[in-house]
C-alpha cells in the first residue's frame, strides 16, 4: 500500500478535481465540489486521503481533521454515549465527509474492494492529525452504507457497527413525475395529487436560481424555519456561509423559491442536480406566512420529481414516515471506529443488542416505514 503524504494539503488531498472525481464515480457527497463546500466551514481541516493498492488499483475518502465539532450529527462520543455504547474521545480524525450524512469508500475502476479497503484503513491509521499533537487520536468513519462497511470489516475492522440513522432514497421511473405517481399505491397517488391542488390553489408562484442568486433569501427563511424549533442562528454568518457556497458551486447549486406575487419569498429548498439524481440539501419556510398548502413537500419532493431527466432524488436523514409515505426506500448508515484500541471492541452482541433495537422501533413505528425499510441492509448488523 502506498499512501500519500499531502492529505490535509486541501479538500481532495491534492489530488485534483477531475481525479478525485474518478473515484467518486457520481456520488455527489463524495465529490470534488461538495469537499471544497464542507471545507469552507470553521473547526476542523478537511482533507482527501488517497491510495495506491498493492494489485495497482487506486481508492479514496473523505476525512477531516475534528477538535471541537459544532454539529451534533458528527459528534461521534455523545450519539455513542447517548445509546449507551462506550465511546472513543471526541477529538480526532472523522473519516468521512463534513456535511451530508452519507460517506462512501471510493475505488478505481477495476480495483478489488476488500484490497482498497485494508490500503485505506491502514492510511487511516496511520495518518496524522494536524490539529492533534498525538498519534493516539480517534479514527471513526460515519454515515457509511452496509457495502463499505462489509468491506472494511473484510480488511480488517474488529468493532462491530453501529447503526446511526435511515437515508432516504426516492426512485423516479423512466416516465418521470407521472410515471412515479402510477408507481405509487392508489392511496398515496391520491394524497399527492390533493397536496398539488391545494398548493397551486394558494396562488404560488415558484422560480428557480442558483444560491448565488439568492442566499439572502435562503439565510432568511432557513432562520424563520428554525425558529419554529426552538433554535437560532446568526443569520449574518449563515447569509455569509450560503453566499460562498454558491460562489463555489456556481449553476449547481440550485434553489427553488416559493412565494405569492408581489410579496418575498415564503419559503425555499436548494439542492444539487447531479448526473440523474437530486439532492435536497436544505429548506426553509416563513410558517407564520403559509397557506397549509402542503409547501414543504411541494418545493421538495414534488418540485425533484418533476426536474427533467431525474431518476432519484436523495432525500437523506430523519423525517423518515413522510419520506415513506412518498415511496422512499430507507436504507441504514452506520458508524464504524476504525482505531485499532477502539473502546467499542468486545461489546459486539451489545452493539447488535442496539442494531436490532432501533431496527424494532422504526419497523414498528408505522406501517408506510416498515415497507419502506431495505432489510437485507440492516441483517448482517442487527
Amino acid at each position: 500500500m502506498t499512501a500519500t503524504t499531502d492529505t490535509f494539503t486541501d479538500a481532495v488531498g491534492g489530488l485534483g478535481d477531475t481525479e478525485w472525481d474518478g473515484l467518486a464515480d457520481g456520488r455527489f457527497y463524495s465529490s470534488a465540489l461538495w469537499l471544497r463546500q464542507c471545507a469552507l466551514d470553521p473547526g476542523s481541516v478537511s482533507g482527501g486521503l488517497h491510495v495506491e493498492t498493492p494489485g495497482g488499483g487506486r481508492a479514496a475518502i473523505p476525512v477531516a481533521a475534528v477538535a471541537d465539532e459544532p454539529n451534533p450529527p458528527l459528534q461521534w462520543h455523545d450519539l455513542l454515549a447517548a445509546r449507551g455504547l462506550p465511546a472513543p474521545e471526541p477529538g480526532g480524525l472523522l473519516v468521512g465527509q463534513r456535511r451530508g450524512y452519507l460517506a462512501h469508500l471510493l475505488t478505481g475502476e477495476g480495483t478489488d474492494r476488500t484490497e482498497a479497503a485494508a490500503a485505506v484503513l491502514d492510511a487511516v491509521r496511520a495518518l496524522r492529525s494536524p490539529l492533534h499533537e498525538e498519534s493516539k487520536i480517534a479514527r471513526v468513519a460515519m454515515y457509511l452504507t452496509t457495502e463499505d462497511v462489509r468491506a472494511l470489516r473484510a480488511a480488517g475492522v474488529r468493532t462491530a457497527p453501529v447503526a446511526l440513522t435511515t437515508d432516504a432514497w426516492i426512485e423516479i421511473p423512466p416516465g418521470g413525475y407521472h410515471a412515479w405517481l402510477e408507481s405509487l399505491s392508489a392511496h398515496r397517488a391520491r394524497r399527492i395529487r390533493s397536496e398539488v391542488r391545494k398548493f397551486e390553489k394558494a396562488g404560488y408562484k415558484v422560480e428557480h436560481r442558483t444560491l448565488a442568486e439568492s442566499w439572502q433569501d435562503v439565510a432568511r427563511l432557513l432562520a424563520r424555519s428554525l425558529l419554529r424549533y426552538g433554535r437560532t442562528i446568526d443569520v449574518a454568518a449563515t447569509a455569509e456561509s450560503f453566499r460562498k457556497q454558491g460562489e463555489l458551486a456556481g449553476s449547481r447549486a440550485e434553489v427553488v423559491l416559493c412565494s405569492r406575487p408581489g410579496e418575498p419569498p415564503v419559503g425555499f429548498c436548494q439542492y444539487y442536480r447531479w448526473g440523474d439524481t437530486v439532492y435536497l440539501r436544505a429548506l426553509g419556510l416563513d410558517h407564520d406566512r403559509l397557506a397549509s398548502a402542503a409547501e414543504y413537500f411541494n418545493i421538495t419532493y414534488y418540485m425533484a420529481a418533476r426536474l427533467p431527466g431525474v431518476r432519484w432524488v436523495h432525500a437523506g436523514t430523519e423525517t423518515a414516515e413522510g419520506k415513506a409515505l412518498r415511496g422512499a426506500t430507507l436504507r441504514p448508515l452506520w458508524l464504524l471506529d476504525l482505531s485499532e484500541d477502539s473502546p467499542l471492541a468486545g461489546y459486539g452482541e451489545e452493539i447488535r443488542e442496539h442494531n436490532r433495537a432501533l431496527l424494532a422501533r422504526l419497523r414498528d413505528s408505522s406501517p408506510a416505514i416498515s415497507a419502506a425499510l431495505e432489510y437485507e441492509l440492516w441483517d448482517p448488523y442487527c
